[in-house]
């Protein structure tokens, strides 16, 4: 992932996914290349293109929660382990005792700009507290991974300030996404490309 972020261990943590500030830098990223003619785009996919795709795909299917706060994403892993470590759970067993082992167990903790964050155990020698916002905390949003897809692919190659049906529905196929149809579903996505696009 083109990012310069780097989730210290043990964390396991996705700011594509979740994190606002991030998302706006990897758009600012990818955008920085020429993609060429928009409508010859699905013919000519380069490996650049399927590297993006490759990444939204890790986004996955359903909705999701992001951060929208002033905290970079070194700053929360900071803050997390501060927090983990004066409980003492920083270890492996301890923290698997404290935050469970079923698939459904789960803690919050609230970090200093009052968001909180779920904390759940991931099976892992070395990336063990899997954190991400909670939902409805301060300093977040919910969005459907689909419609964050297409904002983020639409903000990476199209990038016109004015947003067509008929633009979204041609990067969309890149994505195993079906076009457009609905109004509330467009409306959507145009209103995550403003989010993108404002600072």
């Amino acid at each position: 992932m083109k990012s310069g972020v780097q989730i210290p261990e043990p964390f396991l943590f996705n700011p594509l996914k979740h994190h606002l500030g991030f998302i706006r830098r990897y758009v600012d990223c990818n955008s920085s290349k020429t993609w060429g003619n928009i409508s010859r785009l699905s013919e000519c996919a380069s490996e650049d293109i399927r590297s993006v795709i490759r990444e939204m795909k890790h986004l996955g299917t359903s909705v999701m929660d992001v951060y929208s706060g002033d905290m970079d994403v070194q700053e929360i892993c900071t803050a997390m382990g501060s927090i983990l470590e004066k409980r003492q759970l920083l270890g492996k067993k301890s923290y698997a005792a404290w935050a469970g082992l079923a698939v459904s167990d789960f803690r919050i903790i609230t970090l200093p700009d009052s968001s909180e964050w779920t904390v759940k155990y991931h099976n892992s020698d070395t990336r063990w507290v899997h954190f991400f916002p909670a939902r409805y905390s301060q300093h977040t949003f919910r969005v459907k991974s689909n419609t964050l897809k297409s904002a983020l692919f639409y903000n990476i190659l199209v990038g016109k300030d004015f947003i067509s049906a008929d633009d979204l529905n041609k990067i969309r196929p890149l994505l195993g996404l079906s076009p457009v149809r609905e109004a509330t579903d467009a409306e959507a996505v145009t209103e995550m490309i403003e989010i993108l696009r404002n600072r």
